[in-house]
């Protein structure tokens, strides 16, 4: 099992997105703090660490919390909003103290529309030259992009515009938007159906699957992506037994997910992806479990073909 620990080593921002789960508030790890959260998963066995916040490249000893923890055996990585890392000088200096691997978080291919959603005007410039200093730096980059209603029908498009200019990136991950919290709640426009997405994700996903690259989505239910079943992120922790584990820097504090549930409807009951699907977040608050349908394929194809693949 490859578990992977999430540390939120700020909550400081430098962009207001609209749709945040986690955003800005005045709560940060001293690196003392954060040595000790990362020995606790070095003591629990896990492959690594994912460094989140905020916007981990705000902390001036980031490099610091990588070096230790790669010091420790762990695999270190960063989920960034890649505005600071457009700088070279700052990339390379991260890269240096043994940052190999980052999670960069892109929404869309349209610069107003990436604006308007991050509430930063040269968001999208920026990525693109962290992506450029990515590139020459030889730094391994997934892609993040939370689904809402305002690109659910452009994923296809982002995908397709990310690997023509960037052939080497080769990982992408959607998270669903969670619409419970934070500024979901305060811009209730960013929600969406879950129809919105279907046809763009299976797109994405057959470009991804035809040009070689891997990919994984989360909170999405398994009827949305029935094609591609074994790249769902709870779907393969279900079919491992594999945990994770979140430090959060507010009241959630530590957070242990073992079960990997959301809510099950009416449709799930007929649906023979049941027992590997971890159903619909937040289902009948914000998502309806109408928009549910039963699979009828054979879930053992999926489980051989999660363990099969690396994750």
């Amino acid at each position: 099992m490859a578990n992977l620990g999430y540390i939120q080593v700020t909550r400081l921002c430098n962009q207001k997105c609209i749709f945040c789960s986690n955003p800005e508030r005045e709560a940060t790890l001293s690196i003392d703090q954060s040595k000790q959260l990362v020995d606790d998963f070095v003591a629990r066995g896990y492959y690594g660490v994912i460094l989140t916040g905020g916007e981990p490249t705000l902390l001036d000893y980031l490099g610091d919390i990588i070096a230790y923890s790669k010091s420790k055996g762990m695999h270190a990585r960063v989920i960034t909003n890649g505005q600071l890392l457009a700088d070279e000088a700052r990339m390379k200096n991260l890269v240096d103290q043994g940052l190999d691997h980052i999670h960069l978080s892109v929404q869309t291919s349209d610069a107003a529309l990436q604006a308007r959603l991050t509430g930063n005007e040269d968001s999208l410039p920026n990525l693109l030259k962290t992506l450029d200093n990515a590139g020459k730096l030889g730094l391994n980059v997934d892609i993040n992009t939370t689904i809402n209603h305002y690109n659910a029908g452009q994923l296809h498009h982002l995908v397709q515009f990310l690997v023509g200019r960037y052939p080497f990136l080769h990982h992408f991950v959607w998270n669903n938007l969670d619409p419970s919290m934070n500024r979901a709640t305060e811009n209730p426009d960013v929600v969406h159906h879950l129809w919105e997405f279907e046809v763009s994700l299976f797109l994405a996903m057959k470009f991804l699957r035809a040009t070689g690259r891997t990919f994984r989505a989360e909170k999405v239910p398994l009827c949305y992506m029935a094609d591609f079943a074994e790249c769902s992120t709870e779907t393969r922790k279900i079919v491992k037994g594999e945990e994770r584990i979140v430090r959060f820097l507010d009241e959630k504090g530590m957070v242990r997910e073992t079960l990997f549930q959301h809510g099950k409807g009416d449709a799930c009951l007929y649906c023979r992806f049941d027992s590997i699907c971890a159903g619909l977040y937040d289902m009948d608050e914000h998502y309806h479990s109408d928009e549910l349908a039963p699979v009828f394929l054979d879930p053992d194809v999926v489980r051989a073909r999660v363990m099969a693949e690396p994750d």
